[in-house]
């Protein structure tokens, strides 16, 4: 874990200034995967892992920026034009600086020194972590403060212009608004949000990841986009008000479904039937329902894989190794597919003893070692008193 006391005392020497440090965390969804590209509904936590950004002002427009987890470092100058996809790390910050001031108002340069334990490679989104620990950093020490909504979707629109990705909202709202002891329902349409309860005493969240990335994901992310786009135009002949799969029900899929291709099909049955399983799993939570819960997880990692065809046999295998583990109360991938991680829900009497049979079998099968996490809902961004 960083301590952030080291951090600034890093800063110190390295600047020699007092520097203010500010957090954002990674994030874990629950459920509700591949639904936010569909105007539909995710439910995400924060996680108890970090980056931080330690930060003072600077009298000119220069923004001196190094990561300790890279050791690298880079400088935007906020006078001069834009610079976008660079395909490093540094696209992230200026592209957040970027959009911050072109929406909040004119920047102070910065020096900035930034550290992470956020895991990057297992969907635990980082980059979000990155964008919104900078962002709070840049416009509190601009004395230009932003609501929380506001500088989720200023991370959202750097990651769209600058690195060339076009995420939904989710990882940046989580990382900026999540509350501990809370998972957070979002509203992909209209970004209203409802904090839930989580905090059960009794059972634990377990990210277990792959340590693999199947070259797939990126094309095939754009595949399901498109084919949620033509069941739509399909749907649009019986349904004509419906905007996007959001808008079907369960009832108008049963009734309409029929006249969508096969694989559209399987596509449109697993949006709208995952839609449901967020709100429900909701509601369970809010009933400290956690075997529900669970068994909603089953469900939307079968549907991932047989209908939406985004999982992988590594991801597969993991599953199927926690369903075998006495105490696992669900498991299901998170994420975009094609690798990265799984989630898990765990009695925590058998913690360790899950924890250890997945690490085993998962490396005796696959010859891989998972590196395997626990995280209780943690706060979103934030500055750190010191």
């Amino acid at each position: 874990m960083i301590n952030p006391e080291s951090l600034r005392a890093e800063f110190q020497t390295r600047y020699g200034r007092e520097p203010r440090i500010f957090r954002a965390p990674g994030r874990v969804n629950l459920i509700g995967e591949h639904t936010d590209y569909n105007g539909g509904f995710v439910l995400p936590m924060a996680i108890e892992h970090d980056t931080f950004a330690a930060a003072a002002a600077r009298d000119d427009r220069k923004i001196r920026v190094r990561s300790v987890n890279l050791d690298e470092a880079g400088e935007i100058d906020l006078n001069q034009p834009e610079k976008k996809m660079r395909g490093s790390w540094l696209d992230f910050v200026e592209g957040v600086a970027r959009v911050l001031e072109r929406e909040n108002g004119k920047l102070r340069g910065a020096d900035l020194l930034v550290a992470s334990n956020v895991p990057t490679g297992a969907g635990l989104s980082s980059s979000a972590a990155l964008e919104i620990s900078v962002g709070l950093a840049l416009t509190e020490i601009s004395r230009l403060p932003l609501d929380k909504v506001r500088l989720a979707l200023a991370g959202q629109a750097a990651e769209h212009e600058f690195v060339g990705a076009r995420v939904g909202i989710m990882d940046q709202f989580i990382s900026a608004l999540g509350r501990k002891g809370h998972a957070l329902l979002i509203d992909c349409r209209n970004l209203q949000a409802e904090q839930v309860p989580f905090a059960p005493k009794d059972a634990a969240i377990v990210i277990c990841d792959s340590k693999v990335k199947h070259k797939l994901a990126a094309s095939e992310y754009n595949t399901r986009r498109a084919e949620c786009e033509t069941a739509v135009e399909i749907l649009r002949e019986f349904l004509p008000d419906i905007e996007q799969l959001r808008d079907v029900s369960v009832a108008d899929f049963e009734h309409y479904g029929e006249h969508l291709p096969e694989t559209i099909r399987k596509r449109c049955r697993h949006v709208v039937m995952e839609n449901e399983r967020t709100l429900n799993v909701a509601e369970a939570l809010r009933e400290n329902n956690y075997t529900e819960f669970g068994r909603l997880m089953f469900l939307s990692h079968a549907s991932l894989r047989d209908d939406y065809e985004v999982s992988c046999r590594e991801l597969d295998l993991l599953v199927k190794i926690a369903g075998n583990c006495t105490g696992v109360l669900g498991a299901r991938m998170t994420g975009g597919g094609f690798g990265g991680s799984t989630v898990n829900l765990v009695r925590r009497e058998n913690l360790d003893e899950v924890i250890e049979k997945i690490s085993f079998e998962y490396e005796r099968q696959i010859r891989i070692k998972p590196s395997i996490y626990t995280s209780g809902a943690a706060d979103g961004a934030s500055e750190i008193i010191l």
